[in-house]
């Protein structure tokens, strides 16, 4: 039997029963793969909803399982490993005709699978405070000091109220003070055993990002400055400390401090 038939046949509830297909009881094949059709897909639509359930709340579980049935049926899993299923469905929710009077969506779904991936991330010891404190000491260097960040770490920054909307779904504020069309920019981290969402401004989203990307102290200040708003490097640089997000030896560009 073809493989590549049998996985059209299992993705398209109108195909008919793959040929080739043979029970060991000699009991009805099409029947027998018609159930298991069924029950693959409702199996990824159940994924999905325990990946996205603030999605799932905000749009209703009627919908997310049509939402949710359609991306099953036309994006099949490339992974064995469910929980890294979904990767691509916060654009699918973007393109979704029926989803389109609801903009946030997408941006909602992005944030759930941004918090998957700081889950799993990989661990990382945080940066001893005897090597921060001694970074410290020589402010002349600061510039050129090159930080390290928890592997678990991202950032989003969203023309919608992502981190409100995010937050009022897990009780922590009324759904009904949230104005869903305001901007906010989120920080995700995996801190212990919990992956927390925390709102920054979007200065301090440019600011981690570069230190991502591999700038230095005094690039990524630079990169995170605008003639529009104002930054404060310490306070983000203390909510990183102070979450413990700084990880591995902190050094200068070509050296250690």
């Amino acid at each position: 039997m073809n493989a590549g038939a049998f996985a059209a046949a299992l993705l398209d509830r109108t195909a008919p029963c793959p040929p080739g297909l043979r029970s060991w009881n000699g009991s009805a094949v099409a029947q027998r793969f018609a159930v298991y059709r069924n029950n693959f897909a409702v199996s990824l639509v159940e994924a999905l909803a325990d990946s996205f359930p603030v999605l799932r709340e905000l749009v209703g579980a009627a919908f997310f399982r049509t939402l949710a049935d359609a991306y099953v049926r036309r994006v099949p899993p490339r992974s064995p490993a469910l929980a890294w299923y979904g990767a691509d469905f916060p654009d699918f929710v973007a393109a979704f005709p029926a989803a389109s009077g609801v903009p946030y969506l997408a941006d909602v779904a992005r944030l759930e699978y941004v918090r998957i991936l700081a889950f799993h991330a990989a661990d990382a010891a945080p940066l001893p405070a005897a090597a921060l404190a001694a970074a410290l000491r020589k402010p002349e260097q600061l510039p050129a000091l090159r930080l390290q960040l928890h592997p678990s770490i991202a950032v989003l920054a969203s023309p919608f109220a992502v981190v409100s909307l995010w937050a009022a779904h897990q009780g922590l504020t009324a759904i009904a003070a949230v104005d869903p069309f305001r901007p906010e920019c989120a920080l995700v981290a995996r801190c212990g055993d919990s992956v927390e969402v925390t709102a920054i401004p979007s200065a301090a989203v440019r600011f981690i990002a570069a230190l991502q990307a591999g700038a230095v102290l005094g690039e990524a200040v630079a990169q995170a400055a605008s003639p529009s708003a104002s930054f404060d490097p310490a306070a983000c640089l203390g909510l990183l400390i102070g979450r413990q997000l700084l990880a591995g030896p902190a050094g200068q560009q070509g050296g250690s401090p």
